[in-house]
């Protein structure tokens, strides 16, 4: 794995756990950005042929 994918991967893995932390307490704004910063991170990693896992895709 080279270090775009891994990277990409760990930017998604942070931002599902700052989006699940969003949401347990109750910070919508904060849900809204990370919501939107997941669906970025997706759609670059479609753009570069990136797979995600399943446990990392269960949001978008």
């Amino acid at each position: 794995m080279d270090a775009f994918t891994a990277g990409l991967l760990h930017r998604i893995r942070t931002t599902q756990s700052d989006l699940t932390r969003a949401r347990e307490t109750g910070d919508e704004y904060l849900a809204d950005v990370e919501q939107a910063e997941l669906e970025d991170l997706h759609r670059l990693a479609a753009e570069h042929g990136v797979e995600v896992a399943p446990v990392c895709a269960q949001s978008v």
